[in-house]
């Protein structure tokens, strides 16, 4: 009987750990892309057609504009530096202003390729579940879930 009591606590115990571990764990790429495709189709409604001609689109966007983030970051860090003087300090500033700029005339630079085959209307839909999204993962992240839920 104590045999039986101490399997069927420990097994519950390693349950419960491999539990926490699956919720702290990082999306990987792939993983956070997949999610954001499923979100994005039901979300604007996409045909095959179109969800194969805007993701890869898309997706390099992405990565583009993931080049001018890191680069503001690195900016950023700079600054944490306490001998940074004010002028090293507007000059920080300006650079990340800049690469926001560059990032948004990046993005529409590409939404003025989507126009090539999408609608404007699912373009609207597309930038809408883009924010809905990222609202939900964030919120998904505050109660340990990873990502917005799948609508049933």
């Amino acid at each position: 009987m104590i045999k039986r009591t101490f399997y069927v606590l420990t097994l519950l115990l390693i349950l419960c750990v491999s539990s926490i571990q699956a919720q702290n764990t990082k999306f990987s790429k792939e993983e956070f892309r997949n999610r954001q495709k499923e979100f994005f189709i039901q979300q604007a409604g996409l045909s095959n057609d179109e969800a194969q001609k805007f993701f890869p689109l898309y997706f390099e966007l992405q990565d583009k504009k993931q080049t001018y983030n890191k680069e503001a970051w690195q900016k950023l860090r700079q600054g944490k530096n306490p001998n940074t003087t004010e002028t090293e300090y507007g000059k920080i500033v300006e650079d990340v202003i800049q690469a926001r700029i560059a990032a948004d005339e990046l993005e529409l630079e590409y939404v003025r390729k989507y126009k090539q085959f999408l609608p404007v209307k699912k373009i609207y839909l597309l930038q809408k579940a883009e924010m809905r999204f990222h609202r939900e993962l964030l919120k998904g992240f505050k109660h340990g879930q990873k990502g917005p839920e799948k609508k049933k």
